[in-house]
């Protein structure tokens, strides 16, 4: 079982929702995720989201203009995306076994984003499948962009994933690190207890 799965019992879906809504209306700013991913790739690249969510990244995304594709294993979660941009593709599935192919989707992503923490909340064991399934839906250059807690300050359960842990799991994926930051806004990383990465195919 998903660790976000413990947490959650999958049923918090508009709770999420809401709750970025609520920091969008007091005027903090809920797109840095997407902004950094539009500078990395340009407008009508392919994006998978990988642990969509609600899909606050993938819809942002969509609007600047990206052929986008969203996945996630949570039911409540995704109901929401739906209701918000029915367009959208948004399919049900397990990151560990997910397969562009089985779903009618091309493996040829010119960016994978996993936001929100989704490597520390996989289920135990797993982290290294993932990370091959998702370098596997990327094209030759594609990139693989994952954010996520170090710490238990960043972090809704303990620290599952250590930066050396996914950089290994990322190289036997065959991909090379690239860059890393300490946020979405781009500072570099310092070291601190939570960092964005980004890896090559």
């Amino acid at each position: 079982m998903s660790r976000w799965r413990e947490l959650t019992g999958e049923s918090s879906g508009e709770d999420y929702a809401a709750r970025f809504a609520a920091l969008a209306r007091s005027g903090k700013d809920v797109h840095g995720e997407a902004r950094f991913c539009a500078a990395l790739v340009p407008a009508g690249a392919r994006v998978l989201d990988a642990g969509c969510g609600t899909g606050r990244v993938m819809i942002r995304l969509a609007e600047l203009g990206y052929d986008c594709v969203g996945v996630d294993l949570d039911a409540s979660m995704l109901a929401v995306a739906r209701k918000q941009a029915p367009e959208l593709p948004w399919f049900r599935v397990d990151l560990a076994e997910f397969e562009p192919d089985l779903l009618g989707i091309a493996a040829d992503f010119d960016l994978v984003v996993a936001a929100g923490n989704v490597f520390p909340l996989l289920a135990a064991g797993t982290e290294a499948t993932v990370a091959k399934r998702l370098a596997a839906a990327l094209r030759p250059g594609g990139l693989l962009v994952a954010g996520f807690g170090l710490d238990e300050a960043h972090l809704p359960v303990p620290p599952g994933i250590t930066l050396s842990e996914y950089d290994d799991h990322c190289a036997a994926a065959g991909l090379t690190l690239v860059d890393r930051f300490a946020g979405w806004d781009g500072d570099p990383y310092d070291g601190g207890g939570y960092a964005v990465s980004v890896h090559r195919r």
